[in-house]
């Protein structure tokens, strides 16, 4: 046995201690010293069992969370940085970025042509250089772009950018009325249409010469008065970089783009995004996960928030590569993506509903995608859709164009639009107030203020407008902007953005959304303003009154058009007239399905269309004694809706 020593101290030294004892002592300390060591390991290992099972059973969403508020961190010191950098930091100088680090790299893919960063950069360049020597055009003009999906569009945005010119980004569907209204209300000085839009555009174009408007087509030959061609000038223009002074007047407030939206009443409205919006933009694919070498597919509609924003502008920031397509096609929606690679998705809740209702197939798992961003998606559709297409990650997020709160579901909670926290609510102070449906505004108690709905009962979203959350409002449209601003919510004098939106928020804190509030119904992904659709009827010289409002239909995402009419005096109900004045003036979604034609309209009190019994009526002919109409474009005329055509419908066999 070694002898107590200076470096081994522990061993017994005592005079009175024999060689058996100093043994004995030896080994019990030592195995003492075990059993702690061991005590302490299994301490550690139940540690190490209990406490996650712990956290997932009474914290189930801790992990997701951290990992969201470090995702939101770093987006928040990313956008303070760049806000911080002189010369001002934009949407644009992004883009230049990309297209230096990786010139040759696909940026966007178009049919059976690829064009890379660095011809996207040129070919922009070619175009702001043909704008700029044009005599009726000057740097920093409000433009007004009228295409459908197509690589011009994105070009020319980008020219604009490099001009210092804010763009409206009008609804090609848009005719007469309502497009010299869109146009009119963003002062546009030019207007930058597609070859395919020249009938529209010469429509409305003595109104556009008499205000002194510039108009360019872009096709390489045109023989209207009055319209310019404008392919063959970008064709000649140099690629020559423009110099950043052409935009030193843009500031973060300055407008960037206006994006239109129908709201509860009237024409659409021009929602101002301004540098500072679209700079925070940026981030929305990014803080999704989506990176560089993904391939996003671009499908929706350019001039909505959806694929301009999200799609395009998102994109910029990861440097992905855009596989864009002229418009939405489930037939082609699963090849398209095999055929390029496809790893993001974009989604509306129709077409997601769409892409499951198409017949299946062997390979329908047989694909890249692994992410699909969007909103509006129901729950039984969520199911379905992973069920058939494969383990896809679907983030569903709530926003809108011009509001100032937005929502992401990055738990992946099936049926829910965002999960709300501490830290998001401290940033984006918002709530949920009790709503009267039937009198269409918020509840307010003794005092006037709005009243909080309980956590698990519906309530309309209110979202305080801030110097970090500001509600820019609409273009040349101050009456509506103050509509959208609600006063007095939680104490006198404070300021909320009223969403028009009804939520839920979950024990759990997710938050569903329940319905929209007022006149704007949604149907294929597009809101429908049921003033602009009545005034658009009336016009219609056998009818004197149109009520429209949105009905539900199985299976259906959102609600489809339906008008309560009734006809002038002496005038009989002339389908095969209605039929050709609404597909005139009113792009397909907005055209009401259905028309229920009435003796009288039913007024509230101060003169208001009554609504909610109609809409609980539906067009179900066994409630309704009114004749009732259906629009049938084979026929080309509203024809009688019988209970065989309604059965049909609720059975699905009869498409809408």
């Amino acid at each position: 046995m070694p002898r107590p020593t200076e470096q081994n101290p522990y061993l017994p030294h005592s005079p009175f201690c024999s060689r058996g004892s100093t043994l004995f002592l030896y080994r019990s300390f030592f195995k003492e010293e075990n059993r702690m060591e061991m005590y302490v390991i299994s301490v550690i290992l139940a540690s190490s069992l209990i406490i996650p099972f712990t956290l997932k059973t009474f914290f189930p969403y801790l992990w997701v969370d951290i990992s969201y508020f470090g995702d939101l961190l770093w987006i928040l010191v990313r956008f303070v940085s760049r806000r911080r950098r002189r010369p001002f930091f934009f949407v644009l100088d992004r883009f230049l970025e990309q297209t230096a680090a990786h010139p040759d790299k696909p940026f966007i893919v178009f049919e059976n042509e690829r064009y890379s960063y660095a011809y996207t950069d040129k070919r922009s360049n070619k175009t702001a250089n043909a704008l700029q020597a044009h005599p009726g055009y000057k740097a920093g003009d409000t433009v007004a772009l009228f295409m459908g999906n197509e690589p011009a569009f994105l070009f020319t945005w980008l020219a604009l950018a490099k001009l210092g010119s804010p763009v409206a980004l009008l609804n090609h569907n848009i005719r007469t009325k309502s497009l010299l209204h869109c146009f009119n209300c963003c002062k546009a000085k030019v207007l930058i249409a597609a070859s395919e839009l020249k009938d529209a555009v010469e429509d409305v174009l003595p109104s556009l010469t008499e205000q002194g408007v510039t108009v360019l087509l872009m096709t390489k030959h045109c023989n209207t008065p009055g319209i310019e061609s404008f392919s063959d000038k970008v064709d000649e223009a140099s690629d020559a970089p423009l110099p950043m002074s052409l935009r030193s007047h843009i500031t973060f407030k300055s407008p960037a783009v206006y994006i239109y939206t129908s709201g509860t009443t009237g024409l659409p409205k021009a929602a101002v995004v301004n540098q500072n919006r679209l700079l925070i933009a940026l981030a929305v694919l990014s803080s999704n996960g989506v990176m560089p070498n993904d391939v996003f597919y671009l499908n929706l509609p350019l001039y909505h928030t959806a694929g301009f924003i999200v799609g395009f502008i998102g994109s910029i920031e990861t440097g992905s590569t855009i596989v864009l397509k002229r418009k939405f096609s489930a037939s082609q929606f699963w090849d398209d993506c095999r055929k390029n690679s496809v790893t993001v998705i974009q989604y509306i809740g129709e077409v997601m509903r769409y892409l499951c209702s198409t017949p299946k197939r062997e390979n329908d798992k047989d694909h890249k995608v692994r992410l699909a961003i969007g909103n509006g998606i129901r729950a039984d559709v969520w199911r379905e859709f992973l069920s058939r297409f494969g383990n896809i990650q679907i983030r569903e997020f709530y926003a809108s164009t011009e509001g100032n709160v937005g929502f992401v579901n990055y738990a992946g909670k099936i049926g829910a639009i965002g999960r709300v926290n501490f830290l998001h609510r401290r940033l984006f102070p918002y709530i949920l107030v009790k709503y009267d449906t039937e009198r269409d505004e918020p509840v307010r108690d003794a005092n006037g203020l709005c009243v909080e709905a309980p956590k698990g009962e519906t309530g309309l979203l209110l979202s305080k407008i801030t110097d970090i959350a500001p509600f820019v409002g609409y273009a040349q449209n101050e009456e509506q902007t103050e509509k959208k601003r609600l006063r007095n919510v939680l104490k006198k004098g404070d300021l909320y953005f009223n969403s028009g939106d009804l939520m839920r928020i979950d024990k759990d804190n997710f938050i569903y959304f329940q319905d929209r509030v007022g006149d704007t119904f949604r149907w294929k992904g597009e809101n429908v303003a049921t003033t602009e659709v009545s005034d658009i009827l009336t016009i219609c010289d056998c009818l004197k009154e149109a009520n429209v409002y949105g009905v539900q239909v199985p299976g259906h995402e959102g609600r489809i058009g339906m008008a309560a009419v009734t006809g002038k005096e002496g005038a009989q109900f002339d389908g095969s007239k209605l039929y050709k004045h609404v597909v005139s003036y009113l792009p397909s979604y907005a055209r009401p399905r259905f028309i229920r034609v009435q003796n009288a309209m039913e007024v509230t009190g101060t003169f208001k269309q009554m609504k909610v019994k109609l809409v609980e009526e539906n067009f179900d002919p066994g409630r309704i004694q009114d004749p009732l109409y259906i629009l049938n474009d084979n026929e080309k005329s509203y024809v009688p809706l019988t209970a065989q055509v309604y059965c049909s419908i609720l059975s699905g066999n009869t498409k809408l």
